[in-house]
């Protein structure tokens, strides 16, 4: 089992959700979070004064998979993801030792 975890734009989402949904990868944890990489953040303009915003706004997916979906994963998320243009993402891969469905007790791949 494997944790996919996906860091892109935020109005890639929905794309993203429906390309994994189309998978068949259910289940997914999103969180909004804020960084840069190589774009180093940007200058606006607002109400006549310019400022540096240093961190730009992202979304972090983390999904559960097989360890035998991954490269099917990591494939819908970049088809969905990728617009071109600096700043589309990373995705980062990391392995579950265990997992548990508290609901029901089931164990590592039933629980997904």
């Amino acid at each position: 089992m494997k944790i996919v975890m996906a860091i892109i734009k935020p109005f890639k989402l929905d794309e993203v959700r429906d390309a994994l949904t189309g998978i068949g990868v259910h289940g997914m944890t999103v969180t909004e979070v804020k960084g840069y990489g190589r774009q180093k953040g940007h200058t606006e303009i607002y109400r006549g004064a310019e400022y540096a915003v240093s961190f730009l706004p992202k979304i972090k997916i983390e999904v559960a998979v097989a360890a035998d979906e991954v490269d099917r994963t990591i494939d819908a998320i970049c088809a969905a993801a990728k617009t071109g243009q600096i700043g589309d993402g990373k995705i980062f891969v990391l392995a579950i030792d265990a997992a548990v469905r508290i609901r029901t007790g089931e164990t590592d791949a039933a629980a997904l």
